[in-house]
């Protein structure tokens, strides 16, 4: 059994989302012509909580959708296993708008520099910009997130895991072992 060290549960995960909501708000002065595009799985369901903060605190729904950038890496020849395609739904035109991506970890940078890629195949945003649960480090590329709910220092030999209960029926970060 892996080692595990428990780093968030459900109510810091919240007061995580709760504060990248607000820092939002603050560095965009308000919430209008932002687009928000989840990076499937878990980031697609963090993006969709942070809507829900973002309208309870400003009044009005933003639009929400989801980004699958598989196709855009740089590793999708270097791995033996197909990769399994998500949906990329982006509800609304993003030309001159703010379009922040939300991912559940970030590490090298990969994942975000090919969804940026895919975003400017949609068209021509005012401002790309970044919303991350946990930064664990380790970056390959030069991007940083705008909006980070946890950094977490890791070696490279170990993981870090979120569960949300959508998806694992569990609300918790922890790090473990490989």
């Amino acid at each position: 059994m892996p080692d595990k060290r428990y780093v968030m549960d459900s109510k810091g995960l919240e007061r995580a989302l709760v504060r990248i909501a607000h820092e939002i708000i603050e560095k965009n002065k308000g919430i209008e012509d932002i687009v928000i595009l989840g990076i499937p799985t878990r980031g697609v369901y963090l993006a969709r909580r942070l809507n829900d903060i973002l309208k309870t605190a400003e009044g009005f729904e933003i639009p929400v959708g989801s980004l699958d950038a598989t196709l855009y890496r740089d590793d999708i020849g270097f791995k033996e296993e197909q990769p399994i395609l998500k949906e990329t739904n982006i509800p609304v035109s993003i030309d001159n708008k703010k379009v922040i991506i939300v991912d559940d970890v970030f590490f090298t940078g990969r994942t975000i520099r090919a969804a940026m890629n895919v975003i400017m195949d949609f068209g021509r945003p005012a401002s790309i910009q970044l919303a991350v649960l946990v930064d664990r480090g380790h970056r390959e590329l030069p991007i940083r997130p705008d909006y980070v709910g946890k950094n977490i220092p890791t070696s490279m030999q170990e993981d870090v895991k979120v569960h949300l209960v959508e998806t694992d029926g569990v609300e918790e970060v922890l790090v473990e072992e490989k």
